[in-house]
């Protein structure tokens, strides 16, 4: 098979620029200095790559996703970067007991009550280092560790993520404004203890050296997006969603890839040789770019539209191809997708 023999709109990943990235990610951070972000790409085939490549540890957004990488084989060291409530799901985390360590971020009394009564057994402290969403106040870190200990919690560490410096103009104020969110999250982990400071991303992955931070949790590196683009990374595109032409203007041309094949929180995709218009709920409509020699330019044709966040992109599709070239040469189900 190859990519015309696809039906569209198709998630397609490029094996070979996915292979380099893994490598070049796992030079700067090997084996344990990174935990991947699972949630970016919602796939155990991935995930088995970046195992084979080194690292054991996986951060994990969802307890679905969490199930599904224990499931793989995959359970070494499973982190739910995430707050859980829910006692179904966090029942099925703790039934993973034997067969995986499944860590969950806890930042209140509500959230160590409920890791308790579902049996949980390890924990890190999550600490708000500046990006508004959970997290405790880094004051209340020491106290929270005390207790969850006291509950019979095993406290590893802390946890932060610096998300509103992940892409920044400037690389000096990035790197200040990140040493200084780690600078809140050491202070904190000096209250809580355990061998763990968590933290990071793909847009500041090399930022942390010296920071005192153990791992980072990037994810979009593996795959990238037209958002991380603009950071001029050592990692290339390797997530494209392939669409056919399905009309032709000569203002103008529609692809059959919409807003229910891409995620458009960080904007337009990008279609090389043209401009975009504007996506809709089946269709991206978009124009030849000015002075391009080869553009798409008639129905039928094949177009390969990059979107702009990787991490829904994945979520909306049930399976991603591999290829080289137009070649196909695998298969992979996005078999952590949803919550149940």
């Amino acid at each position: 098979m190859d990519l015309h023999d696809l039906p569209t709109p198709a998630l397609v990943i490029d094996a070979d620029a996915l292979d380099a990235n893994l490598a070049t990610m796992a030079a700067a951070r090997p084996g344990a200095r990174l935990r991947p972000h699972v949630k970016a790409h919602k796939c155990t085939g991935l995930a088995a790559r970046q195992r084979d490549i080194g690292h054991r540890s996986f951060t994990c957004a969802t307890p679905r996703e969490a199930v599904g990488m224990a499931a793989a084989g995959m359970g070494d060291d499973l982190l739910v970067a995430n707050e859980v409530i829910d006692p179904r799901r966090l029942s099925a985390l703790a039934a993973l007991d034997g067969d995986a360590r499944v860590t969950v971020a806890v930042d209140s009394e509500e959230t160590i009550r409920a890791a308790e009564l579902a049996g949980i057994h390890s924990c890190l402290i999550d600490v708000d280092v500046g990006l508004p969403r959970c997290g405790c106040d880094p004051a209340d870190a020491g106290k929270l560790a005390d207790l969850a200990r006291s509950s019979g919690l095993d406290v590893r560490g802390v946890m932060g993520y610096e998300g509103h410096l992940m892409v920044l103009e400037s690389r000096a104020e990035q790197a200040e404004r990140v040493a200084e969110s780690m600078s809140r999250l050491v202070a904190a982990h000096d209250e809580v203890g355990g061998d763990i400071v968590s933290a990071g991303g793909t847009g500041t992955y090399d930022l942390h050296d010296g920071t005192g931070v153990t791992e980072v949790q990037a994810g979009s590196y593996a795959l990238m997006d037209t958002y991380y683009a603009t950071l001029g990374l050592p990692f290339g595109q390797a997530l494209f969603i392939v669409g056919t032409v399905i009309s032709a203007r000569p203002t103008h041309l529609v692809a059959d890839v919409g807003l229910k094949a891409l995620g458009m929180d960080h904007g337009n995709p990008a279609i090389d040789g043209a401009v975009v218009w504007f996506c809709s709920d089946e269709h991206v409509t978009f124009a030849p770019a000015p002075d391009v020699d080869r553009a798409p330019s008639s129905v039928g044709e094949r177009v390969r539209v990059v979107p702009a966040h990787v991490d829904p992109t994945m979520a909306m599709h049930e399976t991603a191809w591999l290829v080289r070239g137009d070649e196909i040469v695998d298969r992979w189900d996005i078999d952590l997708r949803g919550w149940g």
